[in-house]
């Protein structure tokens, strides 16, 4: 029986193990955390199979400018961080030229179309539907010429990918959400995406079918990480585990791991906030107020906000400022009612400059392979990824062209 490591727990880890595991391998997956408890946890929760494009840097002065005088709430940062990020962001910026995200997008898109399929697979098998919502989620315009610029967006992709949505007039949009104060000038409903409302929870409960099925989860530390023979092994709590194969699903601590293996991997930390409240009428499908730059969410623990980006250094204090102008914001739009937890929670995302995951076979090592850097769309594409990767270690040819996320292309 062929075996396997797998070091992450999140959704793309415990998805990888499933996959693996279906296909008769012995499988260890390690986390010095339970199962979904990191970045997994903390995310919208939305399975965006609208989300064909990965999402490109702002090419136009203008919008460049606002971003660096803090204007918009999307993306937060300071001056003394961003020298971090200046060396990462230039190539995100290059790779979000029209062409090269075009092609980006062509091998995006290869993937996100196979997230539902292959996360409703997992759902029934895990007994999860419980936890899951299928009527999409609402994007809400405040500003006309913003509202006619996403609509001509989303006829494109539409049009060029098949993705039904629908638009709704300010009117349209108060009777769908009628707890909304306000419902701006109205708002572009994707209408397939599919909801958790307890991402976490939905994590673990395929960590459960994992390990039903023969699947071992232990506590362990990735970076204990070593070569053993001709396999490898790494420090558990349960003692040393070994396998023929392993596989890095560390999301934004990969690349760190990977560098005593002769990988240097730049990536975009993209750290993350949230928060719950307990609103006395809470939404009926998550609604994006893109004029602010957040998420609301109706979840089992209250209507949850989640932010945009915040460029910071790993090691950097929290920095509320973003979620705290979300929340007021966000007052404006329904009654959300007093905050649950005494402290929010944050979380980073693991977004490379060219804007696709990491996925395929060590060039330096034989038996390590990697599976991560998904960005915003580590919840979404778990499943997808996890799939073709353990096609490719069985030896089998993958349903989407590998290529573009192959990791000798840094």
């Amino acid at each position: 029986m062929k075996s396997a490591i797998v070091l992450g727990a999140g959704m793309v880890g415990v998805s990888t193990a499933i996959a693996l595991r279906d296909r008769g391998w012995d499988v260890t997956l390690v986390d010095r955390k339970a199962p979904g408890l990191e970045t997994s946890f903390g995310n919208a929760g939305i399975i965006q199979s609208e989300a064909v494009e990965p999402y490109a840097m702002p090419r136009s002065i203008g919008k460049l400018f606002e971003i660096a005088l803090g204007r918009t709430n999307d993306v937060h940062y300071s001056f003394r961080e961003l020298p971090f990020h200046l060396a990462t962001l230039a190539r995100y910026w290059w790779h979000s030229e029209g062409k090269r995200h075009r092609a980006a997008s062509v091998a995006w898109a290869s993937l996100i179309g196979r997230a539902t399929a292959t996360h409703g697979a997992l759902i029934e098998r895990a007994g999860a539907d419980n936890l899951i919502r299928r009527d999409g989620f609402r994007m809400l315009y405040r500003s006309q010429s913003e509202f006619d610029v996403a609509l001509r967006n989303a006829e494109r992709i539409s049009t060029t990918y098949g993705v039904p949505f629908r638009a709704l007039s300010s009117a349209e949009m108060g009777q769908a959400e009628p707890s909304l104060i306000h419902s701006g000038i109205g708002a572009i409903h994707w209408l397939d995406p599919w909801t958790a409302s307890d991402p976490g929870g939905l994590v673990s409960s395929y960590a459960g079918l994992f390990q039903r099925s023969g699947g071992r989860f232990v506590h362990g530390d990735a970076a204990t990480l070593a070569r053993k023979g001709s396999g490898w092994s790494v420090v558990t709590n349960d003692g040393v585990a070994e396998a023929e194969q392993a596989v890095f699903t560390l999301g934004p601590w990969s690349a760190d791991v990977l560098k005593p293996f002769g990988h240097s991997f730049p990536m975009v930390q993209k750290r993350g906030y949230h928060a719950h409240y307990r609103s006395p009428h809470p939404l009926q499908v998550p609604v994006m107020d893109t004029e602010n730059g957040y998420l609301l969410l109706p979840m089992a623990a209250g209507t949850r906000i989640t932010t945009g980006a915040h460029l910071a250094r790993p090691e950097a204090p929290a920095d509320y400022g973003q979620l705290e102008r979300a929340e007021a914001a966000a007052r404006r739009l329904i009654d959300l009612g007093p905050r649950v937890e005494d402290k929010p929670w944050q979380g980073t995302r693991p977004c490379m400059p060219d804007m696709l995951p990491v996925i395929g076979l060590s060039q330096h090592h034989k038996g390590l392979w990697m599976n991560f850097g998904h960005g915003h769309q580590g919840f979404t594409l778990g499943p997808a990824t996890a799939d073709v990767l353990a096609s490719m270690m069985a030896g089998e040819k993958p349903q989407v062209d590998m290529q573009p996320f192959r990791p000798e292309r840094y």
